[in-house]
């Protein structure tokens, strides 16, 4: 059809009102403008605030895990607070804690980018970061727990001297494979997201040290058709291969507990379970990193409130799902007539470890339920609020399962009250200081949103939309979508 055909509209033809989508990016931003935007965060000099958290992040980091590890090394693993009852106290939980933080970003990235989610792009390549940092914080904890950090290396099945051989029939090991393979996988997925914003910023960087480096890492990107196709090739098929690994890695840290004969623990709920704990509390981390970070760096067209909203859902759903769970527990432990695991969940509601089942139940469960309501979802602080309580009832979550069941077993004459040593709560903040170290420095140096598959959601980079606004559908009328927040072109 010709482009000046005139069409006129059949006034007897009954029109059927089609409410347009809800725009990913605000102002009509040109391409030109998001990759400015993305990349003046790396080449501009960092905002006072960048500087404020960044230098008591690196010296609670070197305080706390490089000083608390030195003394564990240098003393002995009995300066941590387990004892012969409670082997697992404050390192494992962390190590749990760390480790669900971790899944949200390959959520993100693999199992939305399969499901066609487009509201993934803006956030993707932060929560991606934030999954590597978490892991790289969790390994700490079991790589030390070992006792002899220098003998870890034992527990790859590598042939040696001593005829040591690894037992495969312990979810410990398993742990060893999981959570390493997690890591390999995440780390490609990530880089390889990266590699056309490291040729973007190559391009963009004067001669020098910089611009060298940045073009080793963009390994010769040249943005050609052939090398466009290879990638989307590769990304879907990392894609898919991430997607299990999802669902496989807090469900085998969960057989830690499930395939032990201790009341409490030996329950087959806990495989889905943790790994929906574990998407419930990822989702709240990336919340909690990202809205500080779309306020100092001005973000707010490319991380709109459609996204922080979606994210809020999810938060819901997989929080809804966690207090199924904890209820569950209960009525299992109460319908199946064991005692003694009867005894366990009543010692946890009732026992002296009561404060932390009520934070959990109160954090996980109570809190988020606020995101029924859109103004909730709606209102940063009040988010905000809900993803730090989240925060906080996710570690809660796992100390309840690991400390209050250990100290009471089957003995009386061991009953003890577990306490953690000043090496354990200077390893955990040091811990915290770690990871917001390595996401500062993510977001002064590389690319802290995709800019390539931001700018596939524009309505330009549909190949039909010069036709599509020629060309009016005789059979409908657009309508207006919900904007989240006013479209604003203050900033």
């Amino acid at each position: 059809m010709s482009s000046d055909t005139t069409i006129t509209k059949d006034p007897n033809k009954p029109v059927i009102p089609v409410m347009e989508r809800e725009k990913l990016i605000l102002n009509n931003r040109s391409y030109n403008w998001i990759t400015e935007r993305i990349c003046g965060i790396l080449e501009n000099k960092q905002p006072a605030i960048w500087w404020m958290l960044f230098i008591p992040s690196v010296l609670i980091a070197i305080i706390g895990v490089g000083g608390g590890l030195f003394y564990l090394v240098s003393t002995g693993v009995g300066v941590w607070g387990n004892n012969n009852r409670t082997m697992w106290g404050w390192p494992i939980v962390n190590f749990v804690f760390w480790i669900g933080i971790g899944h949200a970003g390959t959520l993100i990235s693999a199992i939305l980018f399969l499901t066609r989610q487009n509201w993934r792009t803006s956030i993707n390549r932060a929560a991606e970061a934030m999954t590597i940092f978490a892991v790289c914080c969790a390994g700490i904890y079991p790589m030390f727990h070992v006792g002899r950090i220098w003998m870890v290396w034992f527990l790859a099945p590598i042939p040696n001297a001593n005829a040591i051989w690894q037992n495969f029939k312990s979810p410990l090991l398993w742990d060893v494979f999981a959570v390493s393979t997690y890591f390999t996988i995440s780390l490609i997925f990530w880089y390889l997201g990266m590699v056309p914003d490291l040729a973007t910023i190559r391009d963009r960087c004067k001669p020098g040290l910089r611009r060298f480096l940045y073009g080793i890492f963009s390994l010769g990107w040249r943005g050609g058709n052939r090398q466009w196709s290879h990638y989307e090739v590769a990304y879907l098929l990392l894609a898919a291969l991430s997607t299990p690994l999802v669902l496989s890695v807090h469900s085998v840290v969960s057989f830690d507990f499930a395939t032990s004969v201790v009341p409490g623990w030996h329950t087959t709920i806990f495989p889905p379970y943790f790994v929906a704990g574990a998407v419930f509390g990822g989702f709240a981390m990336v919340l909690t990193i990202m809205i500080p970070a779309r306020y100092i760096y001005g973000l707010q067209d490319l991380i709109t409130m459609k996204h922080i909203e979606n994210m809020s859902k999810i938060i819901l759903l997989t929080g809804t799902i966690v207090g199924y769970a904890y209820l569950m527990e209960l009525f299992v432990a109460f319908y199946s007539g064991a005692k003694y695991e009867g005894a366990a969940f009543f010692y946890r509601i009732a026992g002296p470890y009561w404060w932390a089942y009520l934070a959990m139940m109160s954090c996980n469960v109570l809190s988020p339920q606020v995101f029924w309501f859109k103004y909730c979802r709606e209102n940063l602080w009040i988010v905000m609020a809900v993803c730090m309580a989240v925060n906080a009832g996710m570690w809660f979550e796992r100390f309840v399962i690991i400390v209050t069941t250990l100290p009471r077993m089957w003995l009386p004459g061991d009953w003890k009250y577990y306490n953690p040593s000043w090496v354990d709560i200077m390893t955990y903040v040091g811990t915290i200081g770690l990871f917001l170290t390595l996401f500062l420095l993510f977001l002064k140096f590389l690319p802290c949103i995709n800019i390539a598959e931001v700018k596939w959601t524009l309505p330009q980079s549909d190949p039909h939309h010069d036709d599509k606004e020629a060309l009016d559908d005789q059979g409908t009328e657009a309508e207006a979508a919900y904007q989240h927040e006013l479209e604003d072109t203050a900033y």
